[in-house]
């Protein structure tokens, strides 16, 4: 794990947050972390950048929370997020990798519809991220890659989004590459 003091504050600043229902801060803190995921590539940022995205937005639906299930799922991450705290601080980095792959595993754990809702929230919360990193300048492969979805799926979302149109992502035509090689090198 990288900048273990970085994910470390993204934890416990959204244990606070998970604590008062504040989904925009969690959102901040995941587009905190996807900058950290971006130069490094490591899995625990990529992971921890989604995980957060995802409770964010689980809990910005708040019919979720009436629905069998809710209560459990809410208790588990509240104590998996703990955890992960802990195993930081103790720089046990494969309980922090163990126990985030646990929070997706908690997902499994659920029936009924809050199950179908919250496994499509960590889908599109994976895509989402991924166009980040890939806003970032990772590759669509290495994005698609680290992140365990398709290269389709991340064209659609990145295409649907602008990401393409940012000015950093397009390239000139061939009578301005030719001008500036000539500004360059003349």
């Amino acid at each position: 794990m990288q900048e273990r003091e970085n994910i470390l504050r993204i934890f416990e600043e959204a244990k606070v947050a998970i604590e008062k229902g504040d989904a925009i801060k969690l959102k901040e803190l995941s587009n905190q972390t996807i900058n950290t995921a971006s130069r490094t590539q490591d899995p625990d940022n990529i992971a921890t950048a989604v995980i957060v995205y995802s409770i964010g937005k689980i809990l910005e639906r708040e019919n979720y929370r009436v629905l069998p299930g809710w209560k459990n799922f809410y208790k588990r991450i509240s104590l998996l997020i703990d955890v992960i705290i802990t195993s930081i601080k103790k720089n046990d980095e494969k309980g922090v990798s163990e126990n985030l792959g646990s929070i997706r595993g908690e997902v499994g754990k659920l029936s009924g519809k809050l199950r179908g809702y919250i496994q499509d929230v960590f889908e599109k919360a994976s895509i989402n991220k991924a166009s980040r990193l890939y806003e970032h300048g990772v590759s669509m492969e290495q994005t698609a890659k680290l992140l365990g979805i398709t290269m389709f799926e991340l064209a659609g979302y990145s295409g649907g989004t602008g990401i393409s149109d940012v000015p950093e992502n397009k390239t000139l035509g061939v009578k301005q590459r030719i001008k500036l090689a000539m500004e360059m090198f003349g």
